[in-house]
């Protein structure tokens, strides 16, 4: 890509996507305020925008194959990290409603395991809407009632009405008394049926959670009597539906890691997609660690969450 097409795309990136105003630009990337304008005139004429950028940073796509052929991922998709990180779960979902809604579209797919966050939330008003009464949309974890975005019930459903499929939830919290009453949860026939039918999932479309304050797990999901500390202490970087990893990949020594009501780690990497998608900073670590594990097949990220997470999971790989 030639820098003037470079420039251009960062321009109409900063425009449509970011709000930025042409001053602002101009000042962000060393330009004067003509320039700024004319490039965005050019960028609508030549159809690099219409409704949405048609390109992309050069440097993402590098970081695409990178991601691929290092950490064996079948897909990547990467986003130019924006200025504001609370842009980051706007712009991460609408990549990833897109993705998901291309994937039913050219793929047989019969069930779908979701999880829940503010980055699936967004991503659900972003996948077209269609009628798919053969697709089964299924919650992949328990959950909580405290908010939209970690209600578990909310999501699948607002999918399934995306989709116009079929929907079922786990109706169970998401972290059990103790591992005891975990097990006796789920050995009751509806939560059989429930599990079977997460088994049998063709896609899963996941985040993950770090274990800062940002994390709504950590701020509303963790039982009262696990403090985070304990999770740092048996070097928890953060979970994947609920399940706490460390540096490595993997599960750590910790009694929640049993008390959770979601399938096993194992039962997901079966799963023939799962995407993830997650971004920011305080999530490199998590984001490296699942890599590792191998418990994912498609990452959408923005680019220095990405980058991070990649050079985590090399140096980590070149001490084994």
């Amino acid at each position: 890509m030639a820098e003037e097409d470079q420039v251009a795309v960062r321009v109409a990136w900063l425009y449509y996507m970011e709000g930025l105003t042409q001053d602002g630009i101009a000042t962000k990337l060393g330009l004067t305020r003509l320039r700024v304008n004319r490039l965005l005139g050019e960028a609508r004429e030549s159809g690099l925008v219409s409704i949405k950028i048609n390109s992309r940073h050069e440097s993402c796509l590098r970081l695409e194959e990178e991601l691929r052929s290092v950490c064996g991922l079948r897909e990547a998709t990467i986003i130019p990290t924006p200025e504001s990180p609370d842009l980051i779960p706007v712009l991460l979902g609408r990549t990833a409603g897109e993705y998901l809604s291309k994937h039913i579209e050219t793929n047989r797919v019969r069930g779908v395991g979701v999880g829940w966050g503010a980055t699936l939330r967004e991503a659900i008003r972003h996948v077209a809407s269609g009628q798919w009464p053969e697709v089964h949309v299924n919650s992949m974890m328990g959950g909580l009632t405290r908010g939209l975005e970690i209600n578990t019930f909310e999501t699948a459903s607002a999918l399934a009405a995306r989709l116009g499929a079929q929907c079922s939830y786990l109706a169970a919290p998401l972290y059990a008394g103790s591992a005891k009453s975990r097990d006796t949860i789920v050995s009751q026939d509806v939560f059989k049926e429930a599990f079977g039918q997460i088994a049998a999932n063709d896609v899963a479309l996941l985040s993950v959670g770090d274990l800062s304050t940002r994390s709504l797990l950590v701020r509303y999901g963790l039982p009262k009597d696990v403090p985070v500390a304990e999770l740092r202490q048996a070097k928890a970087v953060g979970d994947i539906i609920g399940q706490f990893l460390d540096r490595h990949g993997k599960p750590v020594k910790h009694a929640l890691n049993q008390r959770v009501v979601a399938p096993s780690l194992e039962e997901l990497a079966r799963i023939p997609t799962v995407i993830v998608a997650s971004g920011g900073e305080n999530k490199a670590p998590i984001i490296a660690a699942v890599l590792r594990a191998r418990l994912l097949s498609v990452l959408i990220c923005d680019e220095q969450t990405a980058r991070t997470a990649l050079k985590l999971y090399q140096a980590l790989a070149a001490q084994a």
